[in-house]
């Protein structure tokens, strides 16, 4: 029995490798509403080491309970070249059973639950426990149209999406082009599309929806949400944009790295990373080491060991190995650019170093929680999309926002050379087309801080979707 003043408790599930937004989400919820949350945590069994550092971190705050589920072993569920989302949905299958009863373990039961999309396989369980069910996408809104109304291009469209010439229309937003498509759709006979379809036609089902986005920042394609001529005649559930969800880092942090950024000008330092699970080839390595190197801008680049020898190198990848730079960089390349880059391995702490004044760009893979801190920090950025649906968020940072710069040639399709490296590292720091994307990105900063300012946008919607969980809740126990 739901009585109308308990305090509300939500208990939120994260997907594998999806930890991080699920976190910062939960402390959104207890800091700004009065309510009670819980985490539930789902891992690989190769990625559950550094979702337990994360699960300290996270108790550390102590802001909510942090449950960590047996991590999911897929091996004999998934075909060695099923990776991405049939992954995450075959963990989620794994785990189901451990996270019910988890839920029924709990001291206060749930008044809803809100799932990460990538674990939406458990979205069902809400049912049984006769609760609101929410679904959590963690990218942008853009991204969250093109997966709901993917069903509807399913029946539509004949052959492989990636051979059309047209761009695809989606309601009240942005078109998509084919090259842009998320990794899931560009081959409909494997089993990431079959799982990625799912998603798509299980997210409606949903008794509210939260993006990682804010209004100022995607106008266009939230009003689609709730126009019924719109996408709102596909996706009935409300739509609530509780961006941006990214974490804060710690200003406190001190090593030899900082001291070195301490001593730097202001906006003259470009970051370099392409993700914990981004991975270029050695070519593509030894390019982009020649493009800095004669850009003659200061850096600081995490490097990792090359993933193929040739070609242009992609992810997602799990694991690193060896730690002997020498191999994989040109000859040189450290003693000649000492004086102004800095070469950190495998791991940096990018969102000390993304707020650190001396940070003047960021030279992205496009994951959606990068691109955040980005913006966040009110950065341009040099877009390299690799995996996943960082092509659509690299045509959104470049095009409609004019915050990034990309590469003529996809870096997932093709070697970028040195010149043109080179080139779009000055554009961003040299040229005055980088002035006006500093610009720009600055005002869409203080959009951000408006956003989850007292009665700002995100502010508002996470409050409304907390009031909108506990009117459901009595409704369904009526």
């Amino acid at each position: 029995m739901v009585q109308s003043n308990q305090k509300p408790h939500l208990v939120l599930l994260s997907a594998p490798a999806h930890l991080q937004p699920v976190i910062e989400l939960g402390k959104r919820l207890v800091t700004c509403q009065d309510v009670k949350a819980t985490i539930i945590v789902a891992s690989f069994v190769q990625s559950a080491p550094v979702e337990s550092r994360m699960v300290q971190a996270a108790l550390a705050t102590k802001l909510f309970d942090v449950i960590h589920l047996p991590p999911a072993d897929i091996s004999n569920l998934v075909e060695p070249g099923d990776k991405g989302i049939t992954s995450l949905s075959a963990a989620m299958h794994v785990v189901k059973p451990d996270f019910q009863a988890a839920i029924l373990g709990l001291e206060t039961l749930p008044t809803a639950l809100v799932v990460h999309v990538f674990a939406i396989e458990c979205l069902g369980i809400a049912d049984e426990l006769k609760i609101p069910k929410y679904v959590f996408v963690s990218t942008n809104a853009w991204f969250l149209a093109t997966i709901v109304y993917t069903p509807v291009l399913d029946k539509e469209v004949e052959g492989e999406y990636a051979d059309k010439k047209e761009p695809f229309a989606l309601p009240g937003c942005s078109s998509i082009r084919a090259e842009d498509l998320p990794d899931p759709m560009l081959l409909r006979t494997k089993a990431n599309y079959r799982e990625y379809l799912k998603i798509g036609m299980e997210i409606p089902k949903a008794d509210g929806i939260l993006v990682n986005s804010w209004e100022e920042l995607q106008p266009k394609t939230l009003a689609s949400f709730r126009d019924g001529n719109l996408l709102a005649g596909v996706v009935k559930a409300p739509i609530f944009p509780v961006g941006p969800i990214n974490s804060e880092g710690s200003s406190a942090l001190k090593n030899e790295l900082f001291d070195w950024l301490d001593k730097q000008p202001t906006d003259s330092v470009l970051y370099i990373s392409f993700g914990s699970m981004g991975g270029l080839s050695l070519e593509q390595m030894l390019e982009l080491a020649w493009g800095l190197e004669l850009s003659q801008q200061r850096f600081i680049w995490v490097v990792r060991p090359p993933i193929e020898k040739s070609g242009s190198g992609s992810g997602p990848k799990f694991g690193n190995i060896g730690d002997d730079m020498s191999s994989y960089l040109p000859e040189g390349f450290i003693s000649r650019t000492r004086d102004r880059g800095v070469i950190v391995l495998q791991w940096a702490p990018q969102v000390e170093i993304l707020s650190h004044p001396s940070c003047g760009g960021f030279f992205t893979h496009c994951g959606w929680n990068s691109a955040i801190e980005c913006i966040t920090n009110g950065l341009p950025m040099i877009a390299w999309p690799l995996y996943a649906e960082q092509r659509m968020n690299a045509t959104l940072l470049t095009e409609e926002m004019g915050i990034a710069v990309r590469s003529e040639t996809l870096p997932s399709k093709g070697i970028v050379g040195r010149e043109e490296i080179e080139k779009m590292v000055r554009k961003v720091f040299v040229d005055e087309g980088g002035r006006q994307m500093r610009a720009r990105v600055k005002e869409l900063k203080l959009s951000a801080e408006k956003a989850w300012s007292n009665s700002g946008s995100s502010y508002d919607a996470l409050a409304k979707m907390v009031k909108h969980s506990q009117k459901k809740a009595i409704a369904i126990d009526v």
